[in-house]
């Protein structure tokens, strides 16, 4: 097994890094905690361009768990509406850590503020696993999980998430990371295109209406590639919710999103059925970036595939619920060019 490296201490066990890198170039470091995607460095025309948020101490990522970034949260991912959720007859409560309110990303110490195992690594690949036991935050079953990341020719990112569980549970897993393809400065105007015709429109506390509507018209509408920047009320339209891909079960394009120079690019490819979009409008961080800046509302922008928020209470959305004997399984990939 390749050899990882110290990156602190958390609730008394070693926090571990990897790095990862290809023949063309492209590296990304990743962390036992929260199983974050640390860094990431892809080729650009002045050489290896970072082109994702991350902090320098383990105790930044725990300070301001709350904002995942590069974090794999769970056991399910967005929004549950007020905490609660049936399955097979029988009522759930969750911690409401959302204006307690609602459940968002599990609670404060789910998947993304545990320190995870490591099952295997080389080079190229790292695969790492938690165990969320019955009843944990609330949830119902034992739920293993695993998440391997892996760096592909030239530079993409392929993530595989695998889960088992021993009793019906929602699940919902996906990466925060947070991503700027200009190095820095806002991401506004960054240009994004998405393989989605619909949206599930939001109430005031960003959970879904339950309602399928049509991007037309509306600052959704990224069907031909253009800014993030969409003037609204007399500034920018904050980005926070699920738009419905054309395609989902199969490995198809989701997004494609560009630097403001043009100089580097990333698509989005995935088999899961929603792609949340977050501008990072509303981030507040009390630590400094990778390269000691201070990072700001937009500086970067997260594309996370997913089910829809909120499914597990809206029986039309699709599926979130993983049964004994069967696997939860997704697949995404970032793949960057220039």
């Amino acid at each position: 097994m390749k050899e990882f490296v110290s990156f602190g201490r958390f609730n008394g066990e070693e926090v571990r890094e990897l790095t990862l890198r290809t023949d063309a170039g492209a590296e990304m470091k990743v962390i036992t905690f929260g199983a974050i995607i640390r860094d990431l460095k892809v080729p650009a025309p002045e050489g290896l361009r970072r082109v994702l948020l991350g902090f320098q101490t383990l105790e930044a990522y725990v300070d301001n768990k709350h904002w995942h970034l590069g974090a794999v949260p769970g056991r399910v991912a967005n929004r549950i509406a007020g905490g609660r959720f049936q399955i097979d007859g029988q009522s759930y409560a969750l911690p409401r850590n959302q204006d307690n309110r609602h459940t968002l990303h599990s609670g404060d110490d789910g998947f993304g503020a545990r320190n995870w195992a490591i099952v295997e690594a080389d080079d190229r690949s790292v695969t790492l696993a938690v165990v969320a036991d019955d009843g944990e935050h609330g949830f119902p079953g034992r739920l293993t999980t695993t998440v391997t990341y892996r760096l592909l020719e030239p530079a993409t990112l392929q993530i595989i998430y695998s889960a088992t569980t021993d009793k019906a549970t929602p699940i919902n897993l996906t990466n925060h990371a947070y991503f700027n393809l200009d190095g820095g400065g806002d991401v506004l105007s960054q240009r994004l295109s998405l393989n989605a015709d619909f949206f599930t429109p939001t109430d005031a506390d960003l959970i879904p209406t339950g309602e399928i509507l049509s991007v037309e018209g509306t600052p959704w509408d990224f069907r031909s590639e253009r800014p993030f920047l969409f003037k609204k009320d007399g500034g920018p339209f904050h980005y926070d919710g699920n738009v419905v891909l054309r395609s989902s079960g199969t490995l198809a394009e989701a997004a494609r999103a560009t630097s403001s120079k043009g100089d580097v690019t990333m698509e989005v490819w995935t088999d899961q059925p929603g792609l949340q979009v977050f501008d990072a409008a509303t981030l507040n961080v009390s630590a400094p970036g990778l390269d000691g800046e201070r990072l700001s509302p937009r500086s970067g922008f997260c594309l996370e595939p997913q089910v829809f928020p909120d499914s597990i209470n809206k029986c039309h959305f699709p599926n979130a619920v993983l049964r004994p004997g069967d696997v939860y399984a997704h697949h995404t990939e970032y793949r960057f060019g220039r």
